[in-house]
């Protein structure tokens, strides 16, 4: 069996023509299959669509968020449901074409156990965003142990045991790319020039992508936390040399009043101070996040456990 995973936050207008092309492609299989959708939160009538969904198909399942918990939480907890002996996560705004999962499948079968899909191009990307994404990538390769690979999504196929290793993964602040790098097992990878959102806009919006980026760094790198001590170090070096520089003029009888200079030192460290308890900050906010042991999610409603659900029949062990 393979399981599709699919989160959905406002896709009112995809939706329903993802899940026919989806099941089209899926129909030329052949293999049982499941399609998970995770409702994050959504505000339109995302929720009713996909309930419709799973009235009327069988191989669907339609999980809805008490609230909004983020895109990465709901793929995981899709993955968490998710039966079948590969999962592929993908989006529902057709970015991620269906026609490429029989060619993950196919490299599935092959034997390997995580099938990562490469965006070499988007349709709709202006070029700054292709800018500030290739140059997120390249700074956080350079910073992290863990490779991401470049233009990587999640858009992906994991082998159940590969899924299982996953699912051990707890963490709240998460980075499923970086996870999913880390893991190991034998994996390969497959391009495709994505397209434009068939409905509506993108629900990334500028913050979310900072946060996305910011939670990318700080889950595979401690480094942020040494460049703080580092430039603490070259700045007390910069002290120094002001403090001499200024004990010379005095010597030499040229010194003037001294509030220009403690001014620039009090700027100077000042900002350098703030900086490193940023840093730090951000570190001691997740570690309050994790220590508190909440779950990454809880569900309003699960259509599995609707007594007149077909999906309920099909799979009856859950």
């Amino acid at each position: 069996m393979i399981s599709i995973v699919t989160p959905v936050y406002n896709e009112e207008g995809n939706v329903v023509y993802f899940h026919d092309e989806v099941t089209k492609v899926m129909k030329g299989v052949d293999m049982d299959y499941e399609i998970i959708y995770v409702n994050d939160g959504s505000k339109d009538r995302t929720d009713e669509l996909i309930h419709q969904l799973a009235d009327s198909d069988p191989h669907v399942r339609a999980l809805t968020f008490a609230r909004n918990f983020g895109h990465q939480i709901a793929i995981t907890c899709g993955m968490d449901f998710a039966i079948g002996d590969a999962v592929i996560t993908m989006d529902g705004d057709m970015q991620h074409p269906p026609e490429l999962i029989p060619k993950l499948i196919e490299k599935w079968q092959e034997g390997y156990d995580i099938v990562q899909t490469i965006r070499t191009t988007t349709e709709d990307a202006g070029p700054v965003k292709k800018m500030t994404s290739a140059g997120y990538y390249a700074f956080i390769n350079a910073i992290s142990t863990t490779r991401v690979t470049p233009g990587g999504s999640d858009f992906r196929l994991m082998d159940r045991k590969a899924l299982e290793t996953f699912k051990k993964f707890r963490e709240h602040s998460r980075f499923i790319r970086g996870i999913v790098g880390g893991l190991g097992f034998k994996q390969t990878s497959i391009e495709f020039e994505a397209p434009a959102r068939h409905a509506g806009v993108s629900k990334f919006s500028m913050r979310k992508m900072l946060h996305f980026a910011m939670d990318g760094i700080i889950t595979n790198s401690t480094l942020p936390l040494r460049m703080a001590f580092y430039i603490g170090v070259l700045a007390a070096v910069a002290g120094v040399l002001v403090i001499l520089h200024v004990l010379y003029c005095v010597i030499a009888g040229q010194a003037v009043p001294g509030w220009a200079t403690m001014t620039i030192l009090i700027s100077i460290f000042g900002s350098l101070n703030l900086m490193g308890l940023g840093i730090v900050g951000e570190y001691l906010g997740r570690i309050f996040e994790e220590a508190k042991n909440r779950p990454l999610y809880w569900l309003q409603d699960d259509t599995a456990s609707h007594a007149d659900n077909p999906y309920r029949e099909t799979h009856d062990h859950l």
